[in-house]
């Protein structure tokens, strides 16, 4: 039998999952914590098996959870538990060591059967969260890139002039050039950045305060 370690916040969750895996006679709920400080010690103290982490949580979230839980002398494999689909909070969970993130929307079964992978050495993931993982991970990979890129000084000008909204003409006219040579800065700039128009590479500039 494979023991486990909930960490959540609602008691209706904590209850509702206790009662799933007692359906299976493989895993038993040896001990339930609603809150991350709790949580952590109780995963030093029992060795659980399996801990079943949510990721939004007061006191301590579930990043910084799974955080301490990987830093400490626990060997519990950490299963984010969570209604957040958001991709930074798969991708930020997946690098910190949590073997597995699964949504509270899937069926009963499912999450079962993860379980069992789970035992068997598997990092686990919910179908919806395989595809935003891949997302997020392109787009940071994104980001990255563009970090990297260096424009020309005539690029950056431009650059801050399409953030303030102006167009291809007012800033061949504020920087004394012809028109069509703003184009052609404005086109390989948008090909360094990997960015598909002038509006986003607007809200990027501004985002990044370029």
């Amino acid at each position: 039998m494979y023991s486990i370690l909930i960490i959540d916040d609602h008691p209706l969750i904590r209850r509702g999952i206790r009662d799933l895996v007692s359906m299976d006679p493989v895993f038993e709920v040896i001990a339930e914590a609603d809150n991350g400080l709790t949580g952590v010690e109780l995963a030093s103290s029992v060795q659980p098996d399996i801990i079943l982490l949510d990721f939004n949580m007061d006191k301590m979230n579930g990043l910084e959870t799974l955080q301490r839980i990987k830093s400490s002398n626990t060997d519990s494999r950490v299963i984010i538990l969570t209604v957040s689909d958001n991709e930074k909070d798969i991708v930020s969970t997946l690098r910190a060591g949590a073997d597995g993130y699964l949504l509270k929307d899937m069926e009963p079964e499912d999450m079962l059967e993860r379980l069992h992978q789970v035992i068997n050495g598997h990092v686990v993931l919910s179908p919806k969260v395989s595809e935003l993982m891949v997302r997020g991970l392109h787009e940071e990979a994104q980001l990255q890139s563009r970090e990297a890129v260096t424009l020309t000084k005539r690029e950056h000008e431009i650059l801050l002039l399409i953030s303030k909204g102006m167009s291809n003409k007012e800033i061949a006219r504020r920087l004394e050039i012809v028109e069509t040579t703003v184009k052609v800065h404005v086109k390989h700039l948008l090909r360094k950045l990997n960015l598909r128009s002038r509006v986003e590479a607007a809200v990027w500039a501004v985002e990044n305060k370029k």
